[in-house]
């Protein structure tokens, strides 16, 4: 399916960008997202209209996730877990417990923006963790897991 991007996608393309998908990906997610829209004569000539307002609102968008980007820079984060005698977590820390985490520092953080490329955390220690927060922009943040002793 030929789509027309409203707002760049770091795996797609840029803003304005014609390009063929899958028709379940562009259906179920990229237009109801808001993010793309068939790509029909008409739908090109209205974006090309709504190019300028497209391109501010992507700025605006851009700058804000760059400002966030610099406040979440070489950030130590802290999460207590209950361990085992042997360091051994009662569970793990996922995404969604690191996101939960930084909402509660003041950034709106959403836990698909969390990337962790070893997976879960089910050990006591110091893990860097990726946040992405706009195609490109992302920050380094450390993650340290602490240990709660179960009586």
């Amino acid at each position: 399916m030929q789509i027309i991007l409203l707002e760049t996608i770091s795996t797609l393309g840029r803003l304005g960008d014609v390009v063929s998908v899958k028709s379940g990906y562009a259906r179920n997610y990229l237009i109801p997202q808001g993010k793309a829209q068939r790509a029909t004569e008409t739908a090109i000539a209205d974006f090309e209209k709504r190019r300028a307002e497209l391109e501010q609102k992507q700025a605006d968008t851009q700058a804000a996730a760059q400002a966030i980007a610099s406040r979440l820079e070489g950030l130590m984060l802290q999460i207590a877990q209950k361990t085992s005698s042997d360091g051994k977590l009662f569970g793990s820390v996922n995404n969604a417990s690191i996101a939960e985490a930084l909402n509660e520092q003041g950034f709106n953080i959403e836990k698909s923006m969390i990337r962790m490329p070893d997976g879960q955390l089910k050990q006591i220690g110091d893990y860097p963790i990726k946040v992405v927060l706009y195609g490109d922009i992302s920050a380094q943040i450390t993650v340290s897991v602490l240990g709660e002793a179960v009586i």
